[in-house]
């Protein structure tokens, strides 16, 4: 324990050896947005940041199907829907798309899956599958 606390030290202060930063750049869509096409489709866009996916509630009748689009507004994230077999990579600059069919009531947790720093473990958000009247 001592050895590694030892070249711990020496890396940080002797060598000089930081932290990287995450600089961002430019992504394709900048703005989160829940658009419905109509009775039962809905355009999604997700814009994923450090610690957080933007938007983090998304409500949507049950029998919805859902177009999302993903991005990243830092670094590299993954988007898993739970129940729903839903696996992508947000990666800055780029957009990634699934399309996702809500059959059941429920709440669907959203989670990162891919270590994007500290606040990692929090990063969810949720689509909340509710009955809606005609």
């Amino acid at each position: 324990m001592a050895v590694f606390f030892f070249a711990l030290l020496y890396n940080v202060f002797a060598r000089k050896i930081d932290v990287p930063t995450c600089i961002p750049y430019q992504a394709s869509f900048q703005q989160s947005l829940v658009k419905q096409v109509d009775n039962t489709h809905y355009e999604v866009y997700v814009i994923a940041k450090m610690w957080a996916f933007d938007p983090a509630e998304i409500t949507i009748p049950v029998g919805s199907t859902v177009d999302f689009y993903l991005s990243s507004a830092d670094v590299v994230h993954g988007f898993n829907i739970e129940r729903k077999g839903v696996n992508l990579m947000a990666v800055p600059g780029a957009v990634n798309k699934v399309t996702v069919k809500f059959t059941d009531y429920g709440t669907y947790r959203i989670v990162c899956h891919e270590y994007c720093g500290a606040g990692h473990h929090n990063m969810m958000a949720q689509v909340l599958v509710t009955y809606l009247k005609r």
